[in-house]
C-alpha cells in the first residue's frame, strides 16, 4: 500500500512523540523532534519505494520479451508477477 506524503508526514511524527512520551527517545541539545521526524520521514520514504523500484526493475527485464508478449504468447501480468516474487524472494524483501 503506497501512502501520501502528508500521511507518511503524520505517522513519523507521531512515532516521534510517541516513543518520546514513553522514555524510548531522548532528544539532545543538538537534536529536536522536528528533526527527528524528518530522519524517520526519509527512512520510511527510502524504504517505501523498495516495491516501486522493484517493480520498475521487473519492467526493465521484461522489455527483452515485448514481442512474445505482443503476439500473446506469454502473459505479461503473469510472468510479471513471477519475476517479481523470484526477486524479492532473491533478495529477502519484505513488501
Amino acid at each position: 500500500m503506497r501512502l501520501t506524503k502528508s500521511r507518511v508526514r503524520t505517522l513519523a511524527a507521531a512515532t516521534v512523540e510517541r516513543l518520546r512520551t514513553r522514555g524510548l527517545l531522548e532528544v539532545t541539545a543538538t537534536g529536536s523532534p522536528a528533526r527527528l521526524t524528518e530522519v524517520l520521514i526519509k527512512a520510511m520514504d527510502e524504504e517505501l519505494s523498495v516495491e516501486d523500484r522493484l517493480d520498475a526493475e521487473v519492467r526493465t527485464l521484461l522489455k527483452q520479451f515485448d514481442a512474445e508478449f505482443q503476439s500473446r504468447r506469454s502473459d505479461y501480468q503473469r510472468t510479471f508477477e513471477m519475476v517479481k516474487r523470484k526477486l524479492v524472494k532473491d533478495r529477502g524483501l519484505a513488501l
